[in-house]
């Protein structure tokens, strides 16, 4: 099992800036595969979790012969999300980001009121808090979002390459989750139903947890 860091993940050095493409994505698992001894043909199974859903996903659109088999848990990438678009694909949504990440009180209010107001559920209020209370926290949310906002896989391209190569998806969602909903992926079955099938777990989003092995297992090897 090969687990890589994204940039401004884990222990990795990222010096490039806030741009990571596709191309990037390819060329690093590409070295990572040679130094393990992968030799060309051998299959592999690609998986992620949230974040690393949406680089499974380009990285399978890139090289679809690649991989026997996708596990995707509670993965991004499936839908835009809004904020997350506005956030790293426009100019004035990107300043107003870097903006908040360096003075966040006044969404902290707005995020309080929308709570009490019960517009905001409190799964969503704690993950949001989490994220923006802790400055080194947001220091990285920015520069995550920011630098991977090139990884976009084409949704229906990469439906098509399942058809075509016959490959095993895996998807696991959590019951509780309110970040990454389960209907995503009802969705992302349709048209692919003979080689993907969907799990729901009694989980909210941190799916990748060692109390959930079983299931995580059962999408690996079933």
């Amino acid at each position: 099992m090969i687990a890589v860091d994204l940039p401004f993940h884990g222990k990795t050095v990222w010096n490039e800036g806030h741009s990571f493409l596709p191309a990037d994505l390819q060329k690093i698992t590409q070295l990572i595969l040679e130094q393990s001894n992968v030799t060309p043909g051998h299959k592999i199974i690609i998986a992620g979790f949230s974040l690393g859903g949406r680089m499974a996903l380009q990285l399978y659109q890139a090289k679809p012969a690649l991989a026997h088999k996708l596990v995707l848990l509670a993965p991004d990438g499936l839908k835009v999300n809004f904020w997350y678009w506005l956030a790293t694909q426009t100019w004035a949504g990107n300043k107003f980001f870097a903006f908040t990440m360096k003075k966040p009180g006044w969404f902290f209010g707005l995020l309080k009121l929308m709570n009490k107001l019960q517009l905001v559920n409190s799964s969503i209020f704690k993950f949001v808090n989490y994220y923006i209370g802790d400055p080194e926290v947001r220091h990285l949310l920015y520069s995550r979002w920011s630098t991977l906002r090139k990884i976009k896989p084409a949704v229906p391209a990469i439906k098509n390459y399942v058809n075509e190569n016959k490959t095993t998806v895996r998807l696991v969602y959590g019951k509780h989750d309110r970040i990454i909903l389960s209907s995503v992926g009802e969705k992302f079955r349709r048209g692919i139903e003979k080689h993907c099938s969907l799990t729901v777990i009694s989980s909210g989003h941190q799916v990748l947890h060692e109390k959930h092995s079983k299931e995580i297992i059962q999408a690996l090897l079933h």
